[in-house]
């Protein structure tokens, strides 16, 4: 697991990034599905509005290069929070949120050719937290060698 406070790794701008035709991703070595984003958002805004929300999520995907095959959000009533999830071809981005606490909590796993920083730029550019704390997992690496299982 590597773990940031600025989103993924150096090794994701690596020249030598390439992706296979199952659109999973080398580089530097490793082989695995693609990168797992989990990022909490702390003193963040509009965390209670469904359309902000809705265009965050948008505006991250299209960033990430990924394309949104689905996107459903419930809002829990007025001034509570709102869950959702965007299906994408290249994985999901899902959103949990907490507008009386500031809070809100992000999973955006994206695979093949798509730029998860981007994605992460972008909710933040929306939503302006104060902190945010973002761990990254290469999903479906063999934890052995580097390659996929």
């Amino acid at each position: 697991m590597l773990r940031s406070q600025t989103g993924c790794d150096p090794a994701a701008a690596d020249a030598r990034r390439t992706v296979g035709a199952d659109r999973f991703v080398t580089e530097s070595g490793a082989t695995y599905a693609g990168r797992h984003l989990i990022a909490d958002f702390w003193g963040a805004a509009s965390l209670a509005d469904t359309d902000a929300i809705r265009t965050a999520i948008r505006d991250a995907a299209r960033a990430a290069g990924a394309t949104i095959l689905h996107l459903h959000l419930h809002r829990f009533g007025t001034g509570q929070g709102v869950s959702g999830i965007a299906v994408l071809a290249e994985s999901h981005i899902s959103v949990h949120t907490w507008p009386e606490r500031g809070y809100a909590a992000f999973d955006a796993f994206l695979c093949g050719d798509t730029d998860a920083n981007a994605a992460l730029a972008e909710l933040e550019r929306h939503l302006r937290p104060t902190r945010k704390d973002v761990q990254v997992l290469r999903r479906g690496s063999h934890p052995g060698n580097g390659s996929s299982a």
